[in-house]
């Protein structure tokens, strides 16, 4: 699962800011199978009889394989936030990002303000990031995959008025770009509606602790990051607190290509 690599990117990149780069200036985040694919597949059953957490692992990726082999491309807005534990925003910045599928983003500052410095350390570096990590082997390392976790059913719960099974995801090892912490599945869709929890490894010595939540949405058929919030207790510096709200999001399906493709 791509989103995954994503977030724990921007704990890793932001937690890893040196000294130097802290705010200077303050200013006004059950058997597993293989779908069909094609345009016409239609979105896998679910199997799950006995509710349990390598039965939601498996109709997760099995769900998610459909949701990728759909998915042509995206657009949307972002705005990065930095601010203290007082609310003081340190850095903002507007970006325009676009998606082709299978492997490449690209994106555009439209707008900043703020700390210049936070600004190239944490937001250029984790777009850049993003950018290089959309597809290959740290994608593979880092999706949500039996690989690389195990989940343990926790209950059920409600999430924007949908029903969620909540799992606690253990790592398969400790590794940068992995997390441990709890995650909300939908349980009508099988796709990761929130994500909350700690990076598997502490990727520097500079932050005490880490806490990040990412929530998800539905656009059409599709899961989307919905939100992104990370709060780092860094040494001597105190609490500072990433953002990204994702918002208007355009998608472009198998479907829609094809009748593309028809009309030329």
């Amino acid at each position: 699962m791509r989103a995954a690599c994503v977030l724990l990117a921007v704990v890793a990149v932001w937690s890893g800011m040196p000294a130097a780069a802290a705010p200077q200036r303050t200013f006004d985040a059950k058997a597993y199978r293989a779908p069909e694919t094609g345009p016409l597949a239609a979105m896998p059953a679910s199997t799950t009889g006995v509710v349990s957490g390598d039965a939601i692992l498996q109709e997760l990726v099995s769900h998610n394989e459909w949701r990728q082999s759909r998915l042509q491309g995206y657009s949307e807005k972002r705005i990065y936030r930095v601010v203290n534990e007082h609310g003081a925003v340190s850095a903002e910045e507007d970006v325009s990002v676009k998606f082709e599928a299978p492997d490449i983003k690209r994106y555009t500052v439209t707008a900043e303000h703020g700390s210049s410095v936070i600004r190239r350390l944490v937001f250029q570096r984790l777009l850049d990031s993003e950018v290089e990590t959309a597809g290959g082997r740290l994608r593979r390392e880092s999706a949500i995959t039996p690989a690389n976790y195990r989940f343990q059913f926790l209950g059920e719960d409600q999430l924007d008025g949908r029903p969620c099974y909540v799992v606690e995801a253990t790592p398969t090892r400790k590794a940068k770009y992995l997390f441990e912490g709890k995650v909300w599945i939908d349980s009508e869709d099988f796709a990761v509606a929130k994500i909350e929890g700690q990076p598997a490894n502490n990727p520097s010595w500079w932050t005490r602790k880490i806490h990040f939540v990412r929530r998800y949405e539905k656009v059409g058929d599709f899961w989307l990051p919905l939100s992104d919030e990370s709060v780092n207790e860094v040494r001597i510096f105190g609490v500072y607190i990433l953002s990204i709200e994702h918002q208007d999001y355009e998608v472009t399906t198998e479907n829609q290509k094809a009748e593309g493709r028809n009309q030329k």
